[in-house]
């Protein structure tokens, strides 16, 4: 989503506290809040269906959105945390974070597994265990990448692929200091048996 803004409309909740949230619920509405950037936080309400609608279209904690409130001036939020039912799984609240695009920010990215065809350890039946479908990664809030790409060209059976393999969008890089795994190629169960058996004999 490089590049790209995605506008967000809500409206100001007003009152706070359990009773305005439940009220606003009442309404057909997920109330909210808007921190952040030194100011004051903001109750919103955001309409429960449009929300929902959002949120199915995935990678919603991935993007930067054009917060719309009126009376107010638009301003650039993430959001940090989704709060669901625990029966019907359906959002309850939601909190979003102001930022400015030259603010980095960490965030999970989706990991794109490109070339299966072009891989000889998977042509030969082995099997690919994908250990990390997400990445964390810190970003620039303005250019927040819609995914990494890991190129399976040439991989065998027995390959491990880190993220120290992997070219990550430019001002991106792991916040985790060390060279982990995202996926590997393993052989397919009934070589790795024989495997086995020519290891016994």
């Amino acid at each position: 989503m490089a590049g790209q803004i995605t506008d967000l409309n809500a409206t100001v909740r007003t009152g706070t506290g359990k009773g305005a949230a439940r009220q606003a619920r009442r309404e057909g509405n997920v109330p909210g809040i808007v921190y952040g950037d030194g100011k004051e936080p903001t109750p919103i309400n955001i309409p429960f269906n449009y929300l929902l609608k959002r949120l199915k279209a995935g990678r919603f904690k991935q993007m930067l959105f054009n917060l719309k409130v009126e009376g107010q001036k638009d301003v650039h939020v993430i959001c940090r945390s989704v709060q669901r039912d625990v029966v019907k799984d359906l959002p309850t609240h939601i909190d979003f974070m102001r930022i400015h695009g030259d603010s980095r920010i960490n965030l999970f990215i989706h990991v794109d597994f490109v070339n299966h065809e072009k891989a000889p350890g998977l042509k030969r039946g082995g099997t690919m265990t994908i250990v990390r479908p997400e990445v964390e990664l810190e970003v620039m809030a303005g250019d927040i990448p819609d995914h990494i790409t890991v190129d399976l060209t040439g991989k065998e059976i027995g390959d491990v692929i880190h993220i120290n393999d992997v070219t990550l969008p430019k001002g991106a890089r792991p916040t985790i200091d060390r060279n982990f795994v995202i996926a590997n190629i393993a052989a397919p169960s009934g070589l790795m048996a024989s495997g086995e058996e020519e290891a016994e004999a």
